[in-house]
């Protein structure tokens, strides 16, 4: 379980402030939960969000008591590429969720290692449900089937973890194995010694008359 403490924001409280204390504004909010605005400190949420993703459940500490959570949103500074804000979405207990989980692709496919194939990720996540307490950090796809260039997976041929269901395209190509690309090699035209020769020669006979005259 993952858990992160957080204080209820008054949002008069300005950005400034929660800057100086090294926090950054946050808030939670479901179907049944009333929107709720918080601030947590940003090293926590940083480790947090590191860890769970978008997938893993958090369990957010208030002074009013906890909530389940997943990460809805995150908010990021264009150019720093640090959080500004983030939105976690309270899930009904005993309720499925769709969420999006991101795929690791394992194993060793034959086309690539042994055809010197190129592997093609058509897909990054996959879409499943699944309840929350059920939902896995990553899911892996094993790349062993392809063996050659027509070889494909289907999102319907991942092996999903028990009490996940495929919420994705089942025909989707989550991934295939494309045949190398042909360096493009530039034939040079073949020298003509013969007409070299010819050119000297005349170059050679030239020269005599200029001396001559």
């Amino acid at each position: 379980m993952i858990n992160l403490e957080a204080q209820l924001r008054d949002k008069a409280v300005s950005l400034d402030i929660l800057k100086k204390e090294a926090k950054m504004p946050a808030v939670f909010y479901g179907k049944k939960t009333e929107s709720t605005p918080i601030s947590v400190l940003k090293k926590d949420f940083i480790a947090v969000w590191k860890k769970a993703g978008e997938s893993g459940v958090v369990t957010i500490k208030t002074e009013k008591g906890t909530v389940d959570t997943l990460i809805q949103d995150v908010d990021v500074d264009p150019v720093t590429d640090i959080p500004r804000h983030a939105d976690f979405y309270v899930f009904e207990k005993g309720k499925k969720v769709e969420v999006s989980v991101p795929l690791e692709f394992v194993g060793v496919s034959p086309a690539v290692k042994d055809l010197g194939g190129l592997l093609v990720k058509s897909l990054h996540d996959l879409k499943i449900s699944a309840d929350p307490q059920s939902i896995p950090h990553v899911i892996e796809v094993d790349i062993s089937s392809l063996v050659d260039f027509s070889s494909q997976i289907l999102a319907s041929q991942v092996k999903l973890p028990a009490g996940v269901n495929l919420i994705e395209n089942p025909d989707e190509v989550v991934a295939s194995a494309s045949a190398p690309r042909e360096e493009l090699v530039e034939e040079s035209a073949p020298i003509d010694l013969s007409a070299i020769e010819v050119e000297k020669k005349g170059k050679k006979e030239e020269e005599g008359e200029e001396a001559t005259a």
